[in-house]
């Protein structure tokens, strides 16, 4: 992928353990193999992402959770994480200034060249998303590097290919996923077959969030569900 050349190092910042599988885990494996310096910022540990609290109370589920993304960056070869310490489901409410300062701290200790985050829309529309999406993409404006942001979205083509999926599994909300024109893509990464395995271990390894999903729509769907990732500038989103 010639465009990874371009990127530099690449600092992914993300609301929940498990967003930066789904979002840009081939990018990752990818630009690692590249040789690219490829580091994720995690703001929650996602301690409130289940539907029954009584099994995963929020301790349990926060340890379980940072284990699981451990290992699922382990799998895509990413030795580099900072975690922020939100609380999950109150990043809207949290002091910006203080992430963005923190989100900044970081961008300049490794002066990264590019900042891959959510756009403005959260992909799902999640508070905690659209928040941690704002800080990276401000904090990237007063980094010293100044590195380039891309959102990532989702197309017109992805959104009615697996229309009667996201029905079946709503987790884009009413509003449905974004629905970006191909022409406005600044990047989209078909992912080989082998970059799907690694993504699928990378997914799998976050069972607590996955393994429910995945029993849902069986494994071929899933792979092709998640199969391609693109991305918008920020300036142009």
């Amino acid at each position: 992928m010639d465009e990874l050349n371009e990127l530099g190092t690449i600092v992914g910042v993300w609301a929940h353990p498990d967003d930066e599988a789904y979002l840009s885990a081939g990018l990752m494996a990818a630009a690692v193999d590249a040789g690219n310096r490829v580091v994720c910022v995690t703001a929650t540990r996602g301690e409130h992402g289940t539907s029954d609290a009584r099994e995963w109370p929020p301790g349990r589920l926060a340890r379980t959770r940072a284990w699981e993304l451990a290992a699922s960056l382990a799998a895509l070869g990413v030795r580099e994480h900072h975690w922020l310490d939100c609380t999950d489901g109150a990043c809207a409410n949290a002091p910006a200034h203080d992430a963005i300062a923190s989100l900044r701290s970081i961008f300049d200790a490794v002066t990264a060249d590019t900042v891959v985050t959510f756009g403005p829309d959260g992909i799902t529309g999640h508070p905690d998303h659209i928040a941690v999406g704002h800080w990276a993409t401000v904090a990237a404006s007063v980094a010293s590097s100044r590195p380039r942001v891309l959102h990532a979205t989702t197309t017109r083509q992805w959104a009615d290919r697996f229309a009667d999926l996201h029905d079946l599994v709503p987790v884009f909300g009413s509003a449905g996923p974004p629905r970006t024109s191909e022409a406005d893509l600044a990047l989209a990464i078909d992912l080989s077959s082998c970059y799907v395995d690694q993504k699928m271990t990378a997914l799998r390894a976050q069972a607590t969030q996955t393994a429910a999903l995945l029993e849902l729509v069986g494994e071929d769907t899933y792979r092709r569900w998640w199969a391609r990732e693109c991305f918008v500038d920020a300036r142009a989103a």
